[in-house]
């Protein structure tokens, strides 16, 4: 399963499970409403973080802070689940690059 994360509004977060995509209101505290927001998406469609098989996260252009929170949290659940971030491999050094442009 593919999960998609976009933080770079300062409005909203967007998560996506394969093709589909579900919003919340971020305004406040972005960093610590993600994974939970993830968590309870997952727990709907009753999966598991161990079913992501891929990962795409939005690097740009938007919010600082936003962006940082998104790709930050894209990789690490990359790096732990062994899966590709936007077709990189992190565990082989690639990078995922934030475009604050």
């Amino acid at each position: 399963m593919k999960l998609f994360i976009d933080t770079s509004s300062a409005e909203k977060i967007i998560v996506g499970l394969d093709d589909k995509r579900f919003e919340t209101e971020a305004r406040k505290d972005k960093s610590q409403k993600l994974l939970p927001f993830i968590d309870e998406l997952l727990k709907k469609k009753k999966k598991t973080v161990k079913d992501i098989s891929e990962i795409e996260v939005n690097t740009g252009p938007g919010s600082f802070t936003g962006l940082r929170v998104g790709v930050s949290i894209a990789n690490t659940l990359g790096w732990v689940l062994g899966v590709p971030v936007n077709g990189k491999d992190l565990r082989k050094g690639e990078v995922v690059e934030i475009d604050y442009d």
